[in-house]
């Protein structure tokens, strides 16, 4: 039989044990937890250490892509810089060469009027550009980029193109006015004498001269309409000899 005695010491003893399982238990948990800890900080050092070798990577990259930049502005400004002052120095010797030379501007001025007075009056053929094209030599020349024997020999090669004109047989495009609307046709051009269209909605015409300027009439007989028609055909085909009956479209006349 155990005394109270012994019964005291047994429950003491065990009371230190399990005391002293508990204390260990809490300590490896702690350490664990420490570690674990210690652990998730250095990772996040090395990440903080990755992210800025990242950084200054990125940073040396910019860095030289913004140099490269600063450097390719400087090469085109420096460029643009000498194309301007080249370009004065031709001006000023193209004005220097026309004052020694003789002048030419009022042949060139009669030259120009009579042809843009014969782009006017004739065919309604790609008269916006034609004029246009005239124009940037007289603009040219009162800017000094060219000479005004370079002025002139440009207008002769557009009365050249003039000429050339009256012979050529062909289709193309081009922008007509057909009751006040502006609208993008076929032409088929017939030298400087005819001019007939097919419109997109397939309405066929003529240009007729009206007054000083041109219009264009819209053919409704069926008999035109087909001849018309026909025409086209046959220059789609490449053919331009031979025989064809078409409306009379003289724009001359000016019938109507």
């Amino acid at each position: 039989m155990f005394t109270k005695h012994t019964k005291g010491l047994i429950s003491l003893t065990l009371a230190t044990f399990l005391s002293t399982s508990l204390y260990a238990t809490n300590d490896e948990d702690m350490v664990k937890s420490i570690m674990k800890l210690r652990g998730d900080v250095e990772s996040l050092y090395t990440q903080i250490d990755e992210n800025k070798e990242s950084y200054k990577a990125q940073m040396k990259s910019l860095a030289l892509q913004n140099a490269d930049t600063d450097a390719q502005i400087n090469r085109k400004s420096t460029s643009i810089k000498l194309a301007e002052l080249e370009l004065q120095k031709v001006k000023l010797k193209i004005a220097n060469t026309s004052t020694q030379s003789f002048e030419l501007k009022p042949l060139i001025n009669e030259v120009y009027n009579k042809l843009e007075h014969s782009i006017k009056t004739g065919i309604p053929f790609k008269i916006e550009q034609r004029l246009s094209a005239i124009k940037k030599i007289q603009n040219d020349l009162d800017e000094n980029t060219i000479t005004q024997e370079r002025a002139l020999a440009l207008l002769w090669a557009s009365y050249d193109d003039n000429i050339r004109l009256t012979k050529e047989i062909g289709l193309f495009k081009q922008h007509i006015k057909i009751n006040d609307k502006k609208i993008l046709a076929k032409i088929a051009k017939l030298g400087s004498m005819m001019l007939y269209f097919q419109a997109p909605e397939k309405s066929v015409g003529y240009a007729i001269k009206d007054g000083d300027s041109y219009s264009y009439k819209v053919v409704t007989n069926e008999d035109d309409v087909k001849q018309i028609n026909n025409l086209f055909d046959a220059l789609n085909k490449q053919i331009r000899t031979g025989y064809f009956s078409v409306p009379n479209a003289l724009v001359l006349k000016g019938d109507k």
